[in-house]
């Protein structure tokens, strides 16, 4: 029998956020695999690190951080079949992965090239989007609000329009878009009710009003934008 693939959860950053059974699995498996961006340190493995009993083989993921599609799958062209040698031999693999696995989730790419050919069962995180309504204490949305969740890779006009297609809205991997997209938030009138968040439930993290951020963010910020009416939202801007 071949082994099963896991896709595993993580959540934004704090180990305590992983679930019960992401926890046994990570406990159990013999084989992990994650990310890791460009050979700098993995943070899906540093989340997992207390949860991990030691002794198990570890296939760290080399990634190209590029814009092009093309560039970024080189390292799971050459991840997919090592993973595959080690499932045809019978041992499960996790990969972990930031957030939710199926949420702009790394696994995504692995799920595409073995999950036709392995038993794989895939373990849900907690998202950024969630973790950084929590830490901000502004609940997302109420009632018959709309959401809508955006990535700042997106043209300002494709952005324009999500934004205005929704009373609630989260925009994903600002980084080098950060400044484009507060702009825009700006000229739409909507500064006074966007939260900016950065690095969420890890260490480092801040959460504030989008009016007293600069102009730079790492790739790991989000912006949460309500423009709704529900007061059960608005009583609890600051």
């Amino acid at each position: 029998m071949t082994g099963t693939l896991y896709g595993i959860g993580l959540g934004p950053g704090d180990p305590e956020l992983l679930t019960l059974k992401a926890h046994r699995i990570l406990q159990t498996v013999p084989v992990i695999a994650y990310p890791a961006p460009d050979g700098a340190p993995s943070l899906a493995r540093s989340i997992a690190a207390p949860h991990l009993p030691g002794g198990q083989v570890e296939l760290p993921i080399g990634l190209c951080m590029a814009v092009e599609r093309a560039p970024g799958q080189g390292g799971y062209d050459a991840a997919a079949p090592e993973i595959a040698a080690h499932l045809q031999a019978g041992r499960d693999v996790a990969v972990l992965c930031e957030g939710d696995p199926f949420f702009y989730g790394s696994f995504l790419h692995l799920f595409a090239r073995l999950g036709a050919d392995f038993a794989t069962e895939i373990v849900p995180g907690v998202s950024s989007v969630m973790a950084a309504a929590a830490c901000a204490r502004r609940p997302l949305v109420v009632r018959n609000d709309r959401f809508a969740v955006l990535p700042a890779t997106l043209p300002d006009e494709a952005l324009r329009a999500g934004i205005e297609a929704a009373e609630s809205v989260a925009i994903l991997k600002l980084g080098r878009h950060f400044a484009r997209v507060k702009r825009l938030i700006a000229e739409m009138g909507l500064t006074n009710g966007a939260l900016y968040a950065e690095r969420v439930t890890q260490a480092g993290e801040q959460v504030r009003p989008l009016a007293e951020t600069g102009d730079t963010a790492p790739y790991f910020a989000l912006i949460l934008l309500y423009k709704g009416r529900e007061p059960a939202i608005l009583g609890h801007d600051r």
